[in-house]
């Protein structure tokens, strides 16, 4: 259902269409829409549609749709702008409209389309009427045609019934000269099968002397064949003999050790085959690193609580941050809502990561910022500042819990430190034996 809420009494902004808005007129509304898109700056614009806004027309008519048809269901100042150009653009349909006086001439879609935008008094009624008459334009239209198509199904089928007699009278016509032409034929046949038989006792004679001959032939051939044979195989045996010689005399070596060379060949080739397939990097850790032991000078995150430091000073995160193998977390929001909360989101999150890209720079410790992603309006197109991992939450997920699963995912004994003024953040990644540090902490380290 689509409702519009704001205006004065009396005006049409109060009234509720209780149907989807038709086809046609949704087609009439996204045209305006989009007619009065190029008028507005960026500003003007929601944000769903600051990426059409260097469109061309078309385009954006093709793939903003939707999002403009949206805007304008659930955004009145933006309605209200594109009202505007709309006035600007036809002065007499919408002065028409206002007075409560549509133009009979003018189409009812055309007239919906804009009653539904400048929301004069009656704008539903006019909507509800111009779906109405679509539908019945609709209903009439497939009626015609299927009225035409009916007609036309008629005269094919009285074609295909003259066509059919025709045919048939041809094909009878055909059939009695076919059967006059097949008795001529039987009777030429039974002529020529009587020659066909005198012909075949006489091939049958000559077959006889054919194959009298022909068996003599084969034996002759099969014996000259067979001494052919017997004396290819003792030339072959011949000539494997003399290169058998021949190949000794020239290596000087015996069968043996031809033997022994080519299982030893075939030993290194299949080493080395296994070699290139194992593919193994070289050794980097030795068995006495693999034991569990405390090695001075290392130091964790809760030894830095036993230094004289106040909680709140800048100066504990940077002996945090100072740890080897050091993972800073930041609570994105949570920080910037702290420090500056009367910025914009988009500004919030700029200042926050360009600081957070410096801090990085400076500690060289890994650096992930994370974000609610349900905060979003549409999606973030920026590029992460050099250091800093940007991670939004997903849909149904919030960023704490994020938070906790990128703690969850360091191995134990890792130095991480996440900044967060969350209670319920900070006992969850200190039991999961991370280091929480306060909001105001990091906000002091990076003025």
């Amino acid at each position: 259902m689509v409702e519009t809420r704001g205006g004065e009494p009396g005006d049409g902004a109060a009234e509720v269409l209780d149907r989807p808005l038709p086809d046609g007129v949704r087609r009439r509304v996204v045209q305006i829409v989009s007619d009065g898109f190029g008028g507005l700056t960026l500003g003007e614009l929601p944000a769903q549609l600051r990426q059409y806004a260097r469109f061309a027309p078309n385009r954006r008519t093709k793939f903003a749709g939707n999002a403009m048809a949206a805007a304008v269901e659930t955004d009145p100042l933006f309605r209200q702008r594109i009202g505007e150009k709309f006035r600007d653009a036809q002065p007499e349909l919408a002065g028409a409209l206002d007075a409560g006086s549509p133009p009979p001439a003018a189409d009812p879609l055309d007239v919906a389309a804009a009653a539904y935008v400048l929301r004069p008094h009656g704008w539903v009624k006019l909507v509800t009427a111009a779906g109405e008459e679509a539908q019945r334009a609709d209903a009439e239209r497939a009626d015609e045609e299927s009225r035409a198509e009916l007609e036309r199904l008629h005269e094919e089928l009285a074609r295909a019934r003259e066509h059919t007699r025709t045919e048939t009278e041809r094909l009878r016509a055909e059939l009695d000269a076919a059967k006059r032409e097949t008795e001529s034929l039987h009777r030429k046949l039974r002529s020529a099968l009587s020659d066909v038989k005198r012909g075949e006792a006489a091939l049958r004679k000559v077959q006889a002397e054919i194959d009298a001959v022909r068996a003599e032939s084969h034996a002759q051939v099969s014996a000259a064949e067979s001494e052919t044979r017997r004396l290819k195989a003792r030339l072959g045996e011949a000539e494997a003999t003399l290169e058998a010689t021949r190949k000794a005399a020239r290596e000087g070596r015996s069968v043996e050790d031809m033997r022994v060379r080519l299982l030893l060949d075939t030993l290194l080739d299949a080493t080395q085959g296994l070699r290139r397939e194992l593919a193994l990097p070289p050794v980097s850790v030795r068995p006495a690193e693999t034991v569990d032991a405390v090695e001075p000078g290392r130091m964790t995150p809760k030894d830095i609580a036993n230094r004289a430091l106040s909680e709140h000073d800048p100066a504990v995160l940077d002996q945090l941050l100072a740890l080897p193998q050091a993972h800073l977390v930041v609570d994105g929001y949570n920080v910037t809502k702290t420090g500056y909360p009367q910025m914009p989101l988009e500004k919030q999150r700029l200042r926050l990561l360009g600081q957070l890209s410096q801090l990085a720079a400076q500690t060289g410790a890994e650096t992930t910022c994370v974000f609610d992603g349900a905060e979003l309006a549409a999606p973030v197109l920026l590029a992460p500042p050099r250091g800093v991992r940007v991670l939004f939450s997903k849909p149904g997920v919030t960023a704490d819990e994020l938070i906790r699963q990128l703690v969850r995912a360091e191995p134990p004994g890792r130095p991480v430190i996440v900044v967060s003024t969350d209670r319920e953040v900070a006992d969850g990644v200190a039991r999961a034996g991370a280091r929480p540090v306060a909001s105001a902490v990091l906000l002091k380290r990076l003025s």
